[in-house]
C-alpha cells in the first residue's frame, strides 16, 4: 500500500512521513540497538517500521486504524512484529506483549500530544527514553527556558518529571497529507529524581495552572488562594510573575 492510496482518517490526525532522508535521519536519531525493545505508537504504513524493525530485539506497534493494522500484518518484511489494535492511552506497557522498559518512537496526532506526554510521566517505571513528533510550537513550550515568552505550564509540569531535548525541527512538505504547521522530535528522558513527589502531583498541577492561567499578574494575586506560608511568599518573592520562577521554586510553592 502507498501512502498515497490509503483513505486519510481526519479524526487520528493520520500524516505519514515519506521522505526517505527524514526516515534515515529519525533512524539516527534513536540509535536503534540490537538488544533494543521498542514500542512505536502509530506506526502507520510502517516507513519508519521498516527501518527499526530489523535492528532491534523486539518491537510492538501499536495503531488505532484497522485498515492499518491489516496492511502491516501481511507485510512479509515485518514478519515477527508485535501489532496491537488500538488508543495508546488506554493501553499500560507493561501489560504489551514485549520486554520493558521500552524505548518509544511516535509520530502521533497533534491534537492529543499532551495526553501522550502525562500518559508517559503515568508510565514512568516502564521506558527509558522516549522520541515524539509533535507540532514545533508545543516542542518549544517544552524545552523553553526560564523568562522566556514560550515558558509555560506545560514547561513546568512536565519538567518536573522529564528532561526534554529538541532533537530536530520538521518541515510540512515530507507529510502526506501536508499539515498546516511544522513539527519537532522530542527527546524525552527520565530525571533522576523528579521534582515533585508523586502523591503532590495533583496539587502542583493545579498551582502552576492558577498562577500561569494569570501570567502578566503577580503571584501574590494568582495565588492568593492557595493559603501559601508568608515565609515561603518572603522566600519566593510574591512580586514576581510566573515564567520568572524555576521548576524548582515552584515545587517549594506546595510546603
Amino acid at each position: 500500500m502507498k501512502s498515497k492510496s490509503h483513505i486519510f482518517r481526519k479524526k487520528w490526525g493520520q500524516n505519514f512521513l515519506t521522505d526517505s532522508n527524514l526516515l534515515d535521519r529519525i533512524v539516527r536519531t534513536v540509535e536503534p540497538q540490537e538488544n533494543d525493545n521498542i514500542l512505536e505508537i502509530g506506526p502507520g504504513d510502517g516507513s519508519l517500521t521498516e527501518l527499526i524493525f530489523p535492528k532491534v530485539e523486539q518491537m510492538v506497534v501499536v495503531e488505532i486504524d484497522p485498515l492499518l493494522i491489516k496492511h502491516l500484518s501481511i507485510r512479509s518484511d515485518l514478519n515477527g512484529l508485535k501489532i496491537i489494535h488500538g488508543d495508546i492511552l488506554l493501553q499500560e506497557i507493561e501489560d504489551l506483549p514485549i520486554n520493558n522498559p521500552v524505548r518509544i518512537i511516535g509520530n502521533i496526532p497533534y491534537n492529543i500530544t499532551s495526553p501522550i506526554i502525562f500518559w508517559l510521566i503515568e508510565q514512568l517505571d516502564y521506558w527509558d527514553d522516549a522520541f515524539i513528533m509533535m507540532q514545533k510550537e508545543v516542542a518549544q513550550r517544552l524545552t523553553a527556558q526560564v523568562g522566556t515568552k514560550e515558558y509555560s505550564r506545560i514547561s513546568v509540569v512536565v519538567g518536573a518529571y522529564l528532561n526534554m531535548e529538541m532533537c530536530f525541527k520538521i518541515s510540512p512538505e515530507v507529510f502526506i497529507p501536508r499539515p498546516k504547521v511544522e513539527s519537532a522530535i522530542i527527546r524525552f528522558t527520565k530525571k533522576d529524581s523528579p521534582v515533585v513527589a508523586d502523591n503532590k502531583y495533583v496539587k502542583f498541577n493545579k498551582i502552576v495552572k492558577a498562577a500561569f492561567s494569570k501570567r502578566r499578574k503577580m503571584l501574590r494575586n494568582s495565588l492568593h488562594d492557595f493559603d501559601i506560608p508568608i515565609s515561603i511568599q518572603e522566600e519566593i518573592d510574591f512580586t514576581r510573575r510566573p515564567e520568572t520562577l524555576s521548576i524548582e521554586e515552584f515545587a517549594k510553592l506546595l510546603h
